[in-house]
């Protein structure tokens, strides 16, 4: 049975992952000198991260390597991090540009789920971090409104995806940019305190709950974007 222990590769990945832990700590310790998340330095982070101007760079050129529609977020008020969306199981007009009031509703809506994948890139604010995940948007339909929810997961795992990811993640160095690898900052960082964090999410913060968002990783977030216009 095979796994990391038997790669052949894994020597090179190890060291790979070192170097991505010894510069995420270095930022943290800079980031949060009092060691408890939701208290960063602003000092610190300032002008420390990646700007809305490369972010939009950074889509296009996507864009173009990729062969796929990317769209680019601004981050909530609450949040550490800007995103791109690249459209990787879907068509235009797609569920993010009729969820952010980009495209319209379609005017018929069966009564079966519409399904498609996205990596999403998280850019980071704080430092020049990105991390890449896997994403799911579902329009359904529920009692005559329309819903569209979005299902992050901590990673990429569809072997569709995967090659695309790979790509993507081969650009960033251009841009000055480190790629954290959302799997192995789902933890909490040793040695910091979480705060309040456990009353706002009912968990302890992770590594990336630091240099990107406060919600989990993985939390669903569901929007009702109108109602289904009777016959």
């Amino acid at each position: 049975m095979g796994g990391c222990t038997n790669c052949s590769a894994k020597s090179g990945c190890d060291d790979r992952k070192s170097v991505m832990f010894r510069e995420l700590d270095t930022v943290l310790e800079r980031l949060y000198p009092t060691r408890t998340w939701g208290e960063p330095d602003d000092l610190a982070r300032f002008d420390a991260g990646i700007c809305e101007h490369d972010g939009e760079a950074l889509a296009e050129e996507f864009a173009q390597e990729l062969k796929a529609s990317t769209f680019f977020r601004e981050g909530g008020p609450e949040e550490y991090c800007d995103y791109i969306y690249v459209l990787a199981l879907g068509r235009e007009p797609s569920l993010i540009q009729i969820r952010d009031g980009e495209a319209p509703i379609p005017e018929e809506i069966g009564t079966e789920p519409i399904q498609e994948q996205y990596l999403r890139v998280c850019l980071s604010n704080m430092a020049r971090f990105a991390g890449v995940q896997q994403t799911a948007m579902e329009l359904t339909v529920s009692d005559g409104d329309i819903f569209i929810s979005e299902r992050p997961r901590p990673g990429v795992y569809d072997a569709p995806l995967l090659s695309r990811f790979q790509r993507l993640v081969a650009i960033l160095p251009a841009y000055d940019i480190t790629h954290l690898d959302f799997g192995e900052i789902s933890a909490p960082p040793k040695g910091y305190e979480s705060g309040d964090y456990a009353k706002l999410y009912g968990c302890e913060p992770h590594r990336s709950n630091y240099v990107f968002y406060p919600q989990p990783s993985n939390m669903h977030l569901t929007t009702c974007i109108g109602s289904v216009m009777p016959n």
